[in-house]
């Protein structure tokens, strides 16, 4: 009787035809049968701009901070519902409406499943990455949450895009450095011995000589988890090579600094039993 009861016949009085399809395709590309048509189409309408003027200045950023929710509700086979007002909300000139789109992808990825993630939130989530940081600090604080439902061969294209987020509108901002090194260490699960050598080490090692201590403690922490996991992968290279130029940069480092951050960092290992003690030696 439920679903008698919430099953709504559109009325094409209540159509927006605004778009670029014919009334009748717009009609089908909205409907579902979950919750009232009329409430999803209130919905649905508080992305137009005319809206903002008339109830709310915010309220397209209301309509970005529900969209998981009504996702969730619909279900992912009505995704076609959502999927016109998450791109225009994706593409809204606030940039807080971008960062609540940006703070909840990582979310609507798990409701939607891998293929519409593929298809549908990958292109949006690139365009993130290149938006203001108080869009990128989104994307990034939920990293590995999103990268882990990504296919590992479509994950490893953002490989060569982590660096760019040591480069930030402000270079002040050193919780983004901060949230970078708390993520690369939930990231190492992610990648081969290889990547993590090639990509994340260089980002480490940068991130180890940051002008904030807070930053490179962190850091301290992601480098003792990557000797443990190089440690741990059959190609035991890989970790000699680290360590020695661990020694080679930071040990024989003619800065007091540098020396220091080796110190640190072999505290780190050891506390952490990242390595036998004869291989530690």
């Amino acid at each position: 009787s439920m679903d008698s009861t919430l099953h709504y016949i559109h009325n094409d009085s209540d159509l927006s035809t605004n778009s670029s399809f014919s009334p009748e395709e717009e009609r089908k590309s909205k409907v579902q049968d979950v919750v009232p048509q009329a409430l999803l189409d209130q919905y649905l309408s508080m992305t137009d701009p005319s809206r903002a003027q008339t109830v709310d200045t915010e309220i397209a950023k209301h309509c970005a901070y529900s969209l998981p929710g009504v996702a969730l509700t619909l279900g992912r086979q009505n995704w076609h519902c959502l999927k016109d007002t998450y791109e225009t909300l994706a593409s809204d000139m606030q940039w807080k409406v971008r960062r609540t789109l940006a703070f909840s992808i990582h979310e609507l990825a798990v409701i939607l499943g891998d293929q519409l993630t593929a298809g549908d939130l990958v292109p949006v989530f690139n365009g993130f990455l290149k938006d203001l940081d108080e869009v990128r600090i989104g994307v990034l604080k939920h990293l590995h949450d999103f990268l882990k439902l990504l296919h590992l061969d479509k994950r490893r294209e953002y490989l060569y895009q982590l660096q760019e987020f040591l480069v930030t509108d402000n270079s002040r901002n050193w919780r983004f450095r901060a949230e970078l090194a708390e993520q690369l260490i939930l990231l190492l699960d992610l990648y081969s011995a290889r990547d993590i050598y090639d990509y994340l080490r260089p980002i480490a090692f940068s991130l180890c000589a940051d002008k904030v201590s807070s930053v490179r403690w962190i850091s301290y922490k992601l480098v003792s988890e990557m000797v443990k996991k190089l440690y741990m992968a059959s190609t035991s290279t890989f970790v000699v090579d680290l360590m020695n130029e661990l020694v080679e940069k930071f040990c024989r480092c003619r800065k007091w600094s540098g020396r220091q951050t080796f110190v640190f960092i072999c505290q780190t290992i050891s506390e952490d039993d990242c390595l036998p003690m004869d291989q530690f030696a």
